[in-house]
């Protein structure tokens, strides 16, 4: 008998200690509930699980997006409906607008509604926004345009023309020659651009007596040959007036002026408008150009061009779909008549960025089932992969138990026995 090294109860021991790390590692299966805790427990098993649940929750979080994306699109919409009934009402007033019945006061007030609805529709387009994303006033294109208009009014005066002086004119019953002013105040331009005399005035061409009343000399007129009407607006090199919506020929596509406007000084020689002098007469404007907005969904766990939904939103401003200038105002239905074609065609294109809403929508509803029905395959092929049978462990349990239970038992054995040499050294 060896007593020495104990070779029975390092035997026991060992086996002990195998039957004591099964049941450690029975005991984590059961209560992690995975079958894989680690690498060591399945390496491909553990590679391939982890894939999949890279798959399950990049999906799952494709499902929210796609829900993102169709509030997102429901208030777009949600906003065009308002901006459709507005429309539908515009296009009531300019059919009433245009009946024989109305009178041009009652134009303008159906004008002032108009004008109201106008303002409201660029209001929703410009504050709708989700996430504080702009979804109806479109996208910035990075580019700018440049408009160019009269910094203030441009009129016609009443002046003098060049190398003239003016007649004698006077008030009735005053004996003092009206200035150029004072005179002005008797006279006005009409629609042909004719200097006459204003309703209810009158100007006489002799002095008038003391006592007010004039004799058959003193007779009134009614041309002025020594007056003119001048525009306030610049000159060409040509020396004709520069109408407004023809500023922009003398300016570039950066709002830089160019040169070539001129204006006459008191003397009435034709100057040239500098640089330095032009914003004096000449306001240029700014504008950001828009674009369409497009807003791209995520509806996939990888970043593919397939599992992006993109939805293309214009701009809804009333400039946009052309109702900005609507007028129906007039003494016919000539406007009424021009602003209901207008709102049609305004109608038909809030109608089918309505409708295209409309479409993405509905795809989105699909793509949320889809997705819904890969992740709850893909979750049950990863749990067979990695989740613990219960049952199964349960076994392997309640085995390894015993087996513990009687190692120890076998090694108190092993122990004992090596108390019989005491026997042969008596």
């Amino acid at each position: 008998m060896v007593v020495q090294h104990n070779i029975t109860a390092m035997n026991a021991n060992r086996m002990l200690g195998v039957t004591t790390t099964g049941q450690a590692k029975s005991t984590e299966k059961l209560s992690s509930g995975y079958r894989i805790n680690r690498a060591a427990d399945d390496a491909a098993g553990l590679s391939i699980s982890e894939k999949m649940r890279k798959q399950i929750r990049g999906l799952s979080q494709a499902s929210t997006n796609a829900q993102d994306g169709i509030s997102c699109v429901q208030t777009a919409e949600g906003a065009l409906t308002e901006v459709h009934s507005m429309l539908q009402r515009m296009n009531e007033l300019a059919v009433q607008a245009g009946n024989g019945t109305m009178s041009e006061d009652d134009r303008q007030n159906v004008q002032d509604e108009i004008d109201q609805l106008v303002d409201e529709i660029d209001r929703v387009s410009e504050t709708t926004k989700f996430n504080e994303t702009y979804l109806l006033k479109g996208a910035d294109s990075g580019t700018k345009t440049y408009t160019q208009s009269y910094k203030t009014p441009v009129t016609n005066e009443i002046a003098l023309a060049n190398g003239k002086t003016l007649g004698d004119y006077y008030a009735k019953g005053s004996t003092t020659k009206l200035t150029l002013d004072q005179l002005k105040d008797y006279l006005e331009i009409d629609e042909t651009g004719a200097i006459k005399v204003k309703e209810g005035k009158k100007v006489y061409n002799a002095g008038a007596d003391t006592t007010g009343e004039f004799g058959a000399q003193k007779t009134a007129v009614t041309t002025f040959a020594e007056l003119e009407v001048k525009s306030t607006a610049l000159l060409n090199n040509a020396g004709n007036t520069v109408d407004e919506k023809d500023l922009s020929t003398y300016y570039d596509e950066d709002g830089t002026y160019k040169g070539g406007l001129y204006k006459k000084d008191s003397t009435g020689t034709a100057k040239e408008v500098g640089a330095e002098q032009i914003e004096n007469y000449v306001k240029v404007s700014e504008e950001a150009n828009q674009k369409d907005l497009e807003l791209s969904f995520q509806v996939g766990a990888d970043t593919t061009t397939e599992n992006k939904i993109t939805v293309t939103m214009q701009s809804m401003s009333a400039k946009s779909i052309g109702v900005d200038e609507l007028k129906v105002t007039g003494k016919d239905s000539t406007n009424a008549d021009a602003a209901v074609n207008t709102i049609s065609d305004a109608i038909k294109q809030v109608s089918k960025q309505r409708s295209a809403l409309g479409a993405v929508q509905n795809r989105l509803e699909h793509t949320i089932a889809n997705l819904d029905n890969v992740v709850e395959n893909t979750t049950s092929a990863e749990s067979r992969i990695r989740d613990t049978d219960m049952a199964e462990e349960m076994v392997s349990y309640s085995k390894n138990n015993i087996l513990m239970q009687a190692g120890q038992s076998m090694l108190a054995q092993a122990n004992q026995q090596n108390q019989g040499v005491l026997s042969l050294l008596q």
